[in-house]
């Protein structure tokens, strides 16, 4: 393979990406607009950003904990009343 040849390969299908990444984005708008006129559902976009990281306070982490525990203690409740 000749030098610089990569180069030139690269470019090119960076170019043919971006185009067809382009044209796939105008025919999903014509889709959503026909969608709406349907009345159908339009598809949320998804991001290609990867989503964050949700965070709880303490306060929240102990409240689900407290309701899990119930939960759980219920459960065995049932189980010993059924035996």
């Amino acid at each position: 393979m000749a030098r610089g040849r990569s180069d030139q390969n690269a470019a090119i299908l960076e170019y043919a990406l971006s185009h067809l990444e382009r044209e796939r984005d105008e025919i999903q708008a014509k889709i959503d607009h026909i969608r709406r006129q349907l009345g159908q559902p339009v598809a949320p976009v998804v991001s290609s950003e990867p989503r964050r990281k949700r965070v709880l306070s303490d306060a929240a982490r102990k409240r689900i904990a407290a309701a899990q525990k119930r939960r759980w203690a219920e459960h065995r409740k049932a189980k010993a009343k059924a035996e």
